[in-house]
């Protein structure tokens, strides 16, 4: 769990850079990042909900 968290904040930290440097600089490119991102994100999050509802079955 704690790894999937780890992750989880490693993707939002790249999401925010790339966002940033989309909105703050015109980069282009880092919004095909940043929504390549969002989707590992929602993934991720996906992930998370599954093994925190099989956790609290225990």
């Amino acid at each position: 769990m704690k790894d999937l968290v780890a992750k989880i904040n490693a993707e939002i930290e790249t999401f925010k850079i790339e966002s940033e440097s989309l909105i703050d600089k015109g980069v282009k490119a880092a919004g095909a990042r940043a929504r390549k991102s969002t989707l590992e994100i929602e993934k991720l999050l996906k992930e998370f909900r599954k093994i925190s509802i099989e956790e609290s079955k225990k």
